[in-house]
């Protein structure tokens, strides 16, 4: 065993699928963790059972109408109860907290990735949209402020992988794989009347529901893309976007000798959520192992943009760089939340997604209230583009 500190975390968004494996893989090294802070948007239920259970110092419901109901269930227990975005954005500021887990989903995890940064806390990022909003302004933070940020998602977590070692400047292009979701080979005509049901059936991840639509929309690899550009340095254009539908090999790098490395496993949210937890180390764990008798053919094929138009719209936004980016992601929010309530369909999505980056004005040196107005303006603008 290795004389690792023991990291005081705080787990924000502990109730979503990201957070809850991150507690399962807590409860497997438990000399390694203390669980400082675990926060919530609605389900108020299940974070109670979590802090009685890791006896937390702090514990944030988003949801206000809530906080009573945690607050009174939680009275017995020495745990601070706070609530509101404003509190989620404070909590990872704490002095005892010394790791953030952001596995926030949208806008909601921009300003706690900030603050994390400012405070120097180390970061295992799951929350892709800090980068695809600010990704610039935030990778310029952590030069500034020496603040570590590991990705979390499978891809990112690869291209990390595969550039242990290497120097810099070698890498000629970043191959992001994607499965193609649930509507993998179907034609517009097809997509005309697919209902959420059917695109919340991810063939191999289980995930909550927005980034289950927006896999199946494409648009999770558009959001990759662009957190990959700023992880990693790397222009639009360098970054490809393959179509591999077994979910074995996580993403590739090319470099510019001609050589290309992979990283494979199991589509297991698990191996990339510890090797964020605990890099630059490897730990032994109980994850499923990948035996290529299950996988006699690893296939790969390109995505169709037409078809798939969420994806040529991240690419567009990431050239226009400024706020377009921000302007994608917060239409993408209320459109993917109007479809989950059927009031669009599916095809709907990208059309009143494009229709905001037309109309909405690019900064091209954004601040954070740029970031902030923007978002306000575009997702009003997409609701009176859906009403």
């Amino acid at each position: 065993m290795n004389n690792r500190l023991r990291h005081h975390i705080a787990i924000l968004g502990s109730t979503g699928s990201i957070g809850r494996q991150t507690l399962e893989i807590i409860d497997s090294f438990p000399d390694h963790f203390q669980v400082e802070v675990l926060t919530a948007a609605l389900n108020a239920e299940l974070l109670i059972k979590q802090a009685i259970k890791y006896k937390p110092n702090a514990v944030v419901i988003a949801s206000e109408k809530q906080y009573s109901f945690v607050s009174e269930q939680l009275a017995g227990y020495d745990i601070k109860v706070f609530t509101g975005q404003d509190a989620i954005a404070q909590v990872v500021e704490m002095e005892s907290v010394t790791m953030v887990m952001n596995a926030l989903v949208g806008f909601s995890g921009f300003i706690p990735t900030i603050n994390a940064i400012k405070a120097r806390k180390a970061i295992a990022l799951a929350n892709k949209e800090s980068l695809v909003i600010g990704g610039e302004m935030i990778m310029s933070m952590t030069e500034e402020y020496n603040t570590p940020i590991i990705p979390v998602d499978s891809e990112h977590s690869a291209i990390l992988q595969c550039l242990i070692g290497e120097r810099d400047h070698t890498v000629e292009k970043i191959i992001l794989t994607a499965s193609g979701g649930p509507f993998l080979g179907y034609s517009k005509q097809d997509l005309k009347n697919v209902k959420p049901s059917s695109a919340l059936k991810h063939p191999n991840w289980n995930m909550g529901n927005k980034i289950t639509i927006d896999s199946a929309t494409l648009m999770n690899k558009g959001f990759e893309m662009i957190e990959a550009r700023w992880l990693f340095d790397m222009e639009p254009e360098q970054i490809e976007i393959l179509i591999h539908p077994q979910s074995v090999i996580h993403s590739m790098v090319q470099f510019h000798d001609g050589s290309i490395k992979a990283q494979l496993g199991v589509p297991d949210m698990k191996i990339p959520i510890q090797y964020a937890l605990f890099f630059p180390d490897r730990m032994p764990s109980g994850n499923i192992r990948l035996h290529f008798d299950n996988y006699p053919k690893l296939t790969f094929e390109q995505p169709d943009i037409k078809i798939f138009r969420n994806l040529a719209l991240a690419y567009e936004a990431a050239r226009l760089g400024g706020v377009a980016p921000c302007v994608l992601n917060a239409a993408n929010e209320i459109v993917v939340e109007a479809f989950l309530h059927n009031r669009i369909e599916f095809l709907e999505m990208p059309v009143i997604i494009e229709k905001c980056l037309e109309k909405m004005n690019n900064v091209s040196k954004p601040s954070l209230d740029d970031f902030i107005i923007t978002d306000r303006d575009t997702r009003v603008l997409a609701g009176s583009l859906i009403s």
